[in-house]
């Protein structure tokens, strides 16, 4: 009898143990479904599976860059912003081609407009091919050691207005800056000032003039001589002195030119102008060189020294035309 008892033993001890509510050896992943089996359980695994099929099918796409969901209301602005700018840009463009368009059909002999670019190129090809058919010009820069910092400045902006005035002429002049040192201040001052001078068309030399060119070639422009200038001959070599108002003294380009036993010749202003009335009754010849290149490109397109005049001398200058005084 005792054997029995020991033996059934065991089995009674796994009922009580159920009985007493011991913990189930059901797992643990078992016990959650079936605690979620009620209504509001499946309710929420459903969303979390929802939610799960969502972001893995929103990691494999891209998202549009307009998307509202992720751009803040910041970036929209923005974005809606700069597409009525791009808007705008499109619809000016295509007035201005319509413009155009209409333009060219009203004037047929109006030359089609050409790219920056190709008129770049063209200018360039234009200005060197007056080193060898153009009239030459050359700018006398031996002078400058003696000029302020001020003055190098005006001179190289009278540089750069000559040179922009050289490059828009139907008829260029071959421009030779001449005593022209880089280690010098006015070639800093020109680097400074002048924006792509180191590219510009022109000739640049350390040596004189007069070395340079022979003697019975030069004529030297300046407002002390005597003889008055007629005409723009291709075979002579035209010479403005590099000076700027302040640092003028009388006859200084005078007394060089015949040191060197070089032509003088002064513009034609006293033979086609006339001095006029004025408060301070200041008179002056004196211009500076992209004003004199002024008149000289002019006259040698037109052939017509009054024109010329008028463009290049200024009212300031206390001159006006013969023609409009009578």
């Amino acid at each position: 009898m005792k054997d029995q008892t020991q033996k059934t033993k065991p089995m009674n001890w796994e009922l009580e143990g159920v009985g007493q509510g011991t913990e189930s050896p059901v797992p643990l992943e078992q016990e959650g479904v079936i605690e979620d089996r009620s209504e509001d359980g499946l309710s929420e695994s459903f969303q979390l599976l929802q939610m799960d099929v969502e972001y893995e099918r929103q990691e494999g796409e891209t998202l549009p860059i307009d998307s509202e969901t992720w751009c803040s209301k910041n970036v929209q602005r923005k974005q809606r912003h700069w597409q009525k700018i791009i808007a705008a840009k499109k619809c000016k463009r295509k007035q201005e081609k319509e413009r155009r368009k209409a333009n060219r059909a009203e004037n047929p002999g109006i030359r089609p407009q050409h790219s920056k670019r190709f008129l770049k190129a063209l200018t360039k090809e234009k200005l060197s091919e007056a080193k060898h058919s153009g009239p030459r010009l050359c700018i006398d820069l031996s002078m400058t050691h003696h000029m302020s910092k001020k003055e190098l400045s005006r001179l190289a902006g009278q540089i750069r207005r000559l040179y922009g005035s050289n490059k828009k002429a139907d008829k260029p002049f071959w421009i030779c800056l001449t005593g022209f040192t880089t280690d010098s201040p006015l070639y800093e001052e020109c680097l400074r000032m002048n924006d792509g001078f180191s590219t510009y068309v022109l000739d640049m030399t350390e040596e004189d003039c007069f070395s340079l060119f022979p003697l019975e070639t030069l004529v030297y422009l300046t407002p002390d001589s005597e003889h008055a200038l007629e005409d723009i001959d291709l075979n002579k070599v035209y010479i403005l002195g590099g000076l700027v108002d302040e640092s003028i003294q009388k006859k200084v380009t005078f007394q060089k030119a015949q040191a060197y036993s070089v032509k003088t010749a002064r513009l034609p202003i006293q033979e086609y102008m006339v001095r006029c009335q004025n408060g301070k009754n200041f008179h002056s010849e004196i211009l500076a060189i992209n004003q004199v290149f002024d008149i000289l490109s002019t006259y040698f397109e037109t052939h017509n020294w009054p024109e010329a005049l008028k463009k290049g001398v200024s009212s300031g200058k206390g001159y006006v035309l013969r023609n409009s005084v009578e």
